[in-house]
């Protein structure tokens, strides 16, 4: 009698990173400069597919962060080095830099707080006049404005999949269409089930995004939070109404969300959109009011941050809600600072989902979150909320969670491209 056909070695890995977006990614490409292997798991057949390939492409500079936190000191460290990564792999980017307008008088406290901010956190800003400010975007109107030079657009997508290019040069695996179904630690490594078989790992980061809370509760965790899915929906200018806007135009935002509030930008293809508005999503990745999942949905509702949330800033979320659904109210929200536009000069221009995290008090998570399950081998490092500026700052969190996970450091990339 033959013996039976031995099975397949299980794939092994010093470091399996579950998400291929540029978080996930970025933190792989940290991994394999060390020289340890790596394994990326994505769930979608292609790399980016949600918060990193549905946003307004800006590398942030920092401005808005409270100092000494987590996304002041990366970001404002992302975007010199989103920069600098675009230059060397010929990336399309433009730093055209950007105004911050107030419109009315109790916007202009708060403008003064975030040049206070973006000086504590190393960012340049010059205040302008009235006049001061059309010099740089003459179809702009308001009391005073911010600008802030190093502020710039790229197209985030394409440099996640050039990190994952890299990681693929340099001896990474990057896998796409395996989903993860579990996390299960052991003492000296961890099993990773996925669709295709498992994958084993001595340490797993898992950068799930919309997911992240589910494959946290998964593994063993507790999280401490949920996602609660936000839908930012933007609105495409017409070719006449783009000669409006020279480079990026933002309001003066609301300091208790996490929300910049709706912006003008002039993409690196040249197209302007404005947005993003934010309602609570209908399923996790909800990118229409037509995508529905009732399991999510109800999910969400009877979460008691969710519920806090809404006793909180019901009129704001109201608000949303009615710019999302009338192009009228969305514009008079964008006429505050581009009096010239008008609704008939804005059409639908996709959507995307914040994977936001919410305490079940109903306060929403500020600053990056990461939770660790263990140290040295079988470990899990969970991101748990990683929402913008998330992009612009990922190479340097990507080194950050290597630090967490190994104890090495690691300086940025140089400008050299990989060959």
């Amino acid at each position: 009698m033959n013996a039976p056909a031995a099975l397949p070695p299980t794939p092994r890995a010093d470091v399996v990173v579950v998400g291929g977006g540029i978080v996930g990614l970025a933190t792989a490409h940290a991994v394999v400069r060390t020289g340890r292997s790596v394994v990326v798991l994505e769930r979608e057949p292609r790399l980016a597919d949600h918060q990193t390939g549905r946003n307004s492409n800006v590398i942030h500079s920092g401005l808005y962060y409270a100092p000494g936190g987590a996304k002041a000191r990366l970001a404002v460290a992302g975007c010199a080095e989103t920069v600098a990564f675009c230059r060397a792999h010929d990336l399309p980017h433009r730093v055209s830099g950007k105004l911050v307008v107030a419109t009315e008088p109790d916007e202009l406290p708060r403008m003064a707080e975030l040049a206070r901010r973006g000086k504590a956190n190393g960012v340049e800003t010059h205040e302008l006049d009235a006049a001061g400010m059309r010099t740089h975007e003459p179809h702009v109107r308001g009391l005073a404005a911010l600008h802030v030079p190093s502020t710039g657009i790229c197209d985030f997508r394409l440099i996640a999949e050039k990190i994952g290019e890299l990681v693929g040069k340099e001896g990474g695996e990057v896998h796409t269409g395996r989903a993860v179904t579990g996390i299960a630690r052991r003492a000296s490594d961890v099993v990773v089930r996925t669709v295709g078989g498992d994958v084993l790992g001595r340490q797993v980061v898992v950068c799930a995004g919309l997911r992240g809370d589910e494959l946290a509760r998964a593994a063993g965790a507790d999280p401490g939070v949920r996602i609660v899915p936000f839908r930012g929906e933007y609105a495409g200018f017409s070719e006449s109404a783009a000669e409006l806007v020279k480079g990026l135009i933002y309001p003066v935002p609301d300091p208790a969300f996490p929300f910049l509030g709706v912006h003008a930008t002039r993409g690196i293809d040249g197209h302007v959109h404005a947005g993003p508005n934010a309602v609570l999503a209908m399923a996790r990745e909800g990118y229409s009011w037509g995508v529905v999942k009732p399991k999510e949905l109800l999910g969400s509702l009877a979460y008691s941050g969710t519920i806090g949330l809404a006793r909180r800033h019901w009129r704001y979320g109201l608000g949303e809600v009615r710019r999302s659904l009338s192009p009228k109210a969305m514009v008079r929200r964008l006429q505050r600072m581009l009096p010239e536009v008008r609704a008939e000069d804005l059409s639908p221009a996709g959507a995307g989902v914040r994977a936001q995290a919410v305490r079940p008090d109903g306060s929403l998570v500020d600053d990056f979150l990461f939770v660790e399950q263990g140290h040295g081998d079988g470990a899990v490092l969970h991101v748990l909320n990683a929402p913008s500026p998330a992009a612009t700052a990922a190479l340097p969190i990507g080194r950050e969670i290597l630090q967490r996970l190994t104890g090495e450091t690691l300086g940025p990339l140089t400008g050299r491209a990989a060959a």
